[in-house]
């Protein structure tokens, strides 16, 4: 069920289906109306998908006429066309929306989660190989080359699923103690939690009383924040958290599902994001998290159609050797 799809046409589809209730047809009244803005949100998700840029897209648009079809497109976009585009329709609040609608797909009527992972992870803000890098290092002026910042992806994942549940873009290194609170509040936006697992990046007392108390939500995240200490933390629940947390108590050991989802998204997404400025490395990790739900959809979705179509076709033999 953590699978990713591997078709274009099925992410193509699945793209249309996600910006059908969210995004208008056309941007406004007086537009050319050459292309829905539903069309272009699947162009820039395909983009994604097969690792390419803008000109690679449409090159692929030009050569594929299946695509073509799938996306309803009349005729191949000039490559400026999706890159206008992804600034108006992977703005925060409009992909905020579509990133939901990818939510809803997978869940259905499904609105409750036994158990999410919080953590965060970097992409890399440019294509330097590894070779070069280490060339640098150790070069004969011994020359020391050190990229301070990076982008940075925070995701709530549900721990049976994979699928992301939360997600929000930004620029590291910095501290995640004050991003559980968004994490959990956007997380809870969507479906109803159970319990939330967290490394020690997100230690904090307010933290837990926030979940506990005012959420509802249990919340498991080991108490390492602070000097090494034989004394018990002075904060309730962290105090529990020293003296009870293992990978058994809480089912916390489940935590680590974050980073197989991470591992899936470097793996068939991307491990660098191409945006030179702030907010176009926010949209291209905007646009990386919903591409993963999209792909994640169909497989899960085609996985449980399967497990019917047995059932059926189980039901109907043995109907058929009770007459016999």
């Amino acid at each position: 069920m953590s699978t990713l799809t591997k078709s274009p046409l099925r992410v193509a589809r699945r793209a249309l289906a996600a910006a059908a209730g969210v995004l208008p047809r056309y941007a406004h009244v007086y537009s050319p109306k050459k292309y829905t803005q539903r069309q272009l949100f699947a162009c820039l998700v395909l983009k994604t998908f097969l690792k390419t840029d803008y000109r690679g897209l449409v090159a692929h648009l030009a050569d594929h006429s299946d695509l073509r079809a799938a996306l309803g497109l009349k005729a191949v976009p000039h490559f400026t066309t999706p890159q206008k585009a992804s600034r108006r329709l992977l703005r925060v609040p409009v992909a905020r929306r579509l990133f939901a609608a990818t939510i809803r797909q997978f869940l259905g009527r499904r609105r409750r989660v036994r158990r999410a992972a919080f953590d965060s992870t970097g992409l890399d803000c440019g294509h330097a190989s590894r070779y070069y890098l280490h060339r640098c290092r150790r070069g004969t002026r011994r020359r020391t080359t050190v990229y301070t910042r990076y982008a940075k992806l925070e995701v709530s994942l549900d721990c049976a699923t994979h699928l992301l549940l939360a997600a929000f873009a930004g620029r590291g290194p910095r501290g995640d103690a004050d991003r559980f609170v968004p994490l959990l509040d956007a997380t809870l936006d969507h479906v109803r939690l159970g319990a939330a697992l967290a490394d020690a990046g997100y230690d904090s007392e307010p933290n837990h009383r926030h979940a506990r108390e005012d959420r509802g939500v249990r919340s498991f995240i080991p108490a390492a924040i602070g000097r090494p200490t034989a004394k018990l933390p002075t904060g309730r629940y962290r105090r529990q958290m020293k003296q009870r947390l293992d990978k058994h108590y809480g089912g916390y050991g489940q935590r680590w599902q974050a980073e197989t989802g991470f591992s899936m998204i470097k793996r068939r997404s991307a491990t660098a994001v191409n945006g030179r400025s702030y907010w176009s490395q926010c949209r291209d990790l905007l646009l990386i998290a919903i591409t993963y739900n999209i792909m994640l959809c169909y497989v899960v979705m085609g996985f449980l159609q399967s497990k019917k179509n047995a059932f059926s076709s189980l039901s109907a033999l043995s109907s058929l050797w009770f007459f016999l």
